[in-house]
């Protein structure tokens, strides 16, 4: 059986460090976080800044992700038909909802988002491109838990942590928000996940009808919902651009 090359397995645990937590870390946290010894963790730290996949800030000193794994995570992005086919689409109901608009599909147990389109105000907002967001509590994984019986599977299994007094972790309560959101076409997330933010997700189908992703709405309570509960004009935004999405992938009238 061929063996992993370490020298490798190291150099992807330190990515996966810096992609995780506080952003920057100096060469003393990241050695110790990982076990090695400065002068190894340094030696691989210095080679994927040579290949642009860590920078180094020249004031703290301390490493950060680099350009060209955005490089490289874009070009994947951009062959991913799901997120071609919802560019134009996303954009308009970021414009006409007035919030940031997210992209997700199922990876590891989690939501992965695959596009962004900040909310359109001049606010300072950080792109969430390769964020992950769990399947319980966001609106994203639960209309992908809802429609897609992989992600169930992976829900049932995954660990349900309560992130706010609102988040419902208990298996049976959220069969039941699934048997709703199966039932209306989408999904809410009113402070479940992060306190002070709502959001609403529905699913996108392919021309087979499997659900492959889901589009959602994010933004401050107060504007996402109105007397407690989701604006009716954000719903139908939401869903006619989840049907459109779904038509230019080929799946028919819903």
């Amino acid at each position: 059986m061929a063996k992993n090359i370490q020298s490798l397995e190291r150099a992807a645990a330190m990515l996966r460090l810096l992609a995780g937590g506080e952003r920057r870390l100096g060469l003393s946290d990241i050695a110790s976080a990982l076990g090695l010894a400065k002068a190894t963790a340094h030696g691989i730290l210095r080679t994927l800044q040579h290949e642009g996949f860590v920078e180094q800030d020249p004031d703290s000193g301390r490493y950060q992700l680099g350009a060209e794994l955005l490089r490289l995570g874009t070009t994947y992005l951009d062959v991913h038909e799901l997120r071609a086919r919802a560019l134009v689409w996303t954009d308009d109901l970021a414009r006409s909802g007035g919030e940031a608009v997210y992209l997700g599909v199922l990876h590891l147990q989690g939501v992965l988002v695959v596009h962004h389109v900040f909310r359109p105000d001049d606010s300072r907002q950080v792109l969430e491109v390769g964020a992950m967001q769990p399947l319980h509590s966001t609106a994203l994984g639960k209309v992908l838990s809802a429609f897609d019986p992989v992600a169930h599977a992976e829900l049932v299994d995954a660990k349900r942590e309560p992130f706010t007094a609102r988040t419902v972790t208990d298996l049976d309560a959220i069969e039941r928000d699934l048997d709703l959101i199966r039932a209306q076409g989408y999904a809410t997330d009113a402070e479940e996940t992060w306190e002070g933010v709502a959001a609403l997700a529905a699913p996108i189908f392919d021309r087979h009808r499997m659900s492959v992703g889901a589009v959602g709405i994010t933004g401050a309570v107060e504007r996402v919902c109105r007397d407690g509960e989701p604006r009716p004009e954000l719903i139908a935004a939401l869903r006619d651009t989840a049907r459109s999405v779904s038509r230019d992938l080929g799946a028919k009238p819903f």
